[in-house]
């Protein structure tokens, strides 16, 4: 009972903090995840039994140019492709190589192009356009929290066909549908309560971040095996670390963002 309310104070405080960066202002929002993003790249460096300071300096780096100056539209798109192509490639890793440890010879790429340049495209999801939309990154939160906890509330009640039991042993098929249709519903909510984009779009994201986040959710599954540990740190009690959290839409924001971009094209 005490575990279950220190959980659940840690997870409030969490998304507390997080809903009121990303509504205070932009440079805030950026701000947060640059300090997070600190955290999950120590996290990461642990599980993957590395230790490179020079990482920070290009996490640093990357988020000055893309994330707060936005300095070159063209240089976004190319990092974009190659982040969207590496972590396709880390899916691949996923689903075709069987053998603990995997990953071993990419650690670098896997830390600059999975971690830190995804959270980049994580910081301009909200931009996507040329304008400050902080409903949109809730949204997108809101999708992927969706998603996360129906996924688990009707895999462990109805769940019966494993996911991945190699990697994750508590996923299962029924509990992926059942989170893509809550987060699908979501969706609708979320269309009818900020009247931005139209419930199309929204409907799209649902799918990409149900998708690509339990993919991203399993790779980190992965990780934390590959390692021999549970979770991948200890800053929220009950939760595990920060990359814990983050795991899902740091995987699936590149994808979001490209989708965005197209519908921008596209409209």
């Amino acid at each position: 009972m005490r575990e279950s309310i220190i959980r659940a104070i840690s997870g409030l405080l969490y998304i507390s903090i997080l809903v009121v960066s990303i509504l205070s202002s932009e440079f805030i929002f950026i701000s947060l995840f640059f300090l997070i993003g600190f955290v999950c790249l120590l996290e990461l460096e642990k599980l993957l039994r590395l230790k490179s300071y020079a990482l920070y300096a290009v996490h640093a780096l990357f988020f000055i140019l893309f994330s707060y100056i936005k300095f070159d539209a063209n240089a976004t798109l190319v990092l974009l492709c190659i982040t969207i192509f590496v972590n396709l490639f880390l899916a691949k890793d996923l689903l075709f190589i069987k053998k603990i440890p995997v990953f071993e010879k990419k650690k670098y790429i896997i830390l600059i192009f999975y971690l830190i340049s995804s959270m980049v495209f994580l910081t301009l999801i909200p931009t996507y356009s040329g304008t400050f939309r902080p409903e949109l990154i809730v949204g997108v939160f809101v999708l992927i929290w969706t998603n996360d906890t129906f996924a688990y509330i009707v895999g462990k009640n109805f769940g019966k066909n494993k996911l991945y039991k190699q990697i994750s042993p508590n996923k299962t098929i029924e509990g992926f549908i059942g989170g893509m249709i809550f987060s699908c519903i979501a969706g609708y909510f979320i269309y009818y309560f900020t009247h931005y984009l139209n419930f199309q779009s929204w409907l799209g994201m649902a799918i990409i971040l149900s998708i690509f986040g339990t993919i991203g959710d399993l790779i980190q599954s992965k990780f934390k095996r590959q390692a021999g540990v549970k979770d991948s740190g200890k800053l929220m009690p009950g939760h595990g670390g920060l990359f814990d959290r983050l795991d899902s839409i740091i995987f699936s924001s590149p994808f979001v963002y490209a989708y965005l971009l197209i519908l921008n094209y596209v409209s």
